[in-house]
């Protein structure tokens, strides 16, 4: 089979920009190259205050707008490897989430960043909304990096857990001896309520490698309270996004109290070890090695935190094994992108709880060849 190039595209619950990844498959996946696309402050807040209650013209801007940036994210790549366009058999992208309710009466989720924008702007075929096929399959449509994952970092000599630390900590179990009962789920809140605290209190976007959690002391009876959260005891299939996990999630645990900002952020940060601790625990106690992507995973104090609490388990990033951490998610996505051309299934349904395999996404397709 000769090789094909696609795009994939990722903007996750941190809403900080897009990471995009021209990667190469033959058919084995090889990434040519990668590059982020900020938003600006002033986007991020945009996206951010997104709820069930935000008028249509709010959306359908944020959408347009949106498309635009993840038009010239997929460019940006092209020109730094010199590929041109018509090379590029898709582009995978997986939009910016504003809401994800897989659970309510009508379940549902939406992802903006217009399809047809990129296509137009891009002239490439472009593969969008992802997960709603899923989601009416009977599925929670997210998280979908696992199907990836299980393709390129299991192991037959290990079992094996892949840790993608974002907005929003998911793991995808990847067990030596039955690569087919690989499954996945996301386990809580990673780097959402740590960047929206240190934004309300420092205004900064992120805690840069966790310095100032470092700076704080946890505390136990607040962490002992979020950890008693129903989702967090909820079985899997299970998803979950910033619509939950906020700040007004965290409000009456807080409220009335005299805690130092420090360290409710110390508390923030050992919530999300703990939490992923737990579940690996639970789920994948074999588990001997945890490859760790997403932002998240530059944060040395989280990582520190999960080291502790998972004694005798080898903690690398994803860099260790050919994909840079940042880029895993993107490169799922120019994965997901080749499936669906290709007429293949993209979920797992022990991941998402989907009746079946169903192929996932629409296609629009790119510019008229003269």
């Amino acid at each position: 089979m000769s090789s094909e190039y696609f795009i994939g595209l990722m903007s996750g619950t941190s809403a900080d920009g897009v990471d995009a990844a021209l990667v190469e498959f033959s058919p084995a996946p090889r990434t040519l190259c990668a590059a982020h696309l900020a938003f600006s402050p002033e986007l991020q807040r945009a996206i951010r205050a997104v709820d069930r209650d935000s008028p249509l013209h709010v959306l359908a801007r944020l959408d347009s707008l949106l498309g635009k940036l993840f038009a010239q994210a997929a460019q940006l790549v092209l020109e730094q490897n010199g590929i041109a366009p018509e090379q590029v058999r898709a582009i995978g992208s997986h939009g910016q989430t504003v809401w994800h309710e897989p659970d309510g009466e009508t379940p549902f989720t939406l992802q903006l960043g217009d399809p047809n924008t990129i296509a137009e702007l891009t002239g490439i075929t472009t593969v969008a909304d992802f997960r709603r096929r899923d989601i009416v399959a009977g599925g929670q449509g997210a998280p979908l990096a696992p199907a990836f994952h299980a393709q390129v970092f299991g192991s037959a000599d290990e079992d094996r857990c892949v840790l993608n630390l974002g907005g929003i900590a998911n793991i995808t179990v990847l067990p030596a001896a039955h690569p087919e009962r690989a499954f996945g789920f996301d386990t809580g809140p990673a780097s959402t309520l740590l960047d929206s605290w240190i934004l309300r209190h420092k205004g900064e976007r992120y805690d840069l490698d966790g310095a100032w959690s470092a700076t704080g002391e946890v505390i136990p009876d607040l962490l002992a309270n979020l950890l008693a959260d129903g989702y967090f005891q909820r079985r899997p299939p299970k998803s979950t996004g910033r619509e939950y996990f906020s700040l007004d999630w965290l409000e009456p645990w807080i409220a009335g109290k005299q805690y130092r900002t420090e360290d409710v952020q110390a508390t923030l940060l050992e919530l999300t070890a703990a939490s992923v601790a737990d579940a690996i625990l639970r789920y994948a106690a074999g588990t001997r090695r945890v490859l760790v992507c997403g932002g998240g995973s530059r944060n040395g104090a989280l990582l520190r935190a999960l080291a502790k609490r998972l004694p005798n388990r080898i903690i690398e990033r994803t860099d260790d094994h050919g994909i840079a951490a940042e880029h895993v998610e993107a490169c799922a996505f120019a994965w997901l992108a080749r499936q669906t051309m290709h007429g293949l299934a993209g979920n797992l349904p022990a991941v998402t709880g989907a009746r079946a395999s169903v192929i996932l996404g629409g296609i629009y397709q790119g510019r008229i060849k003269a």
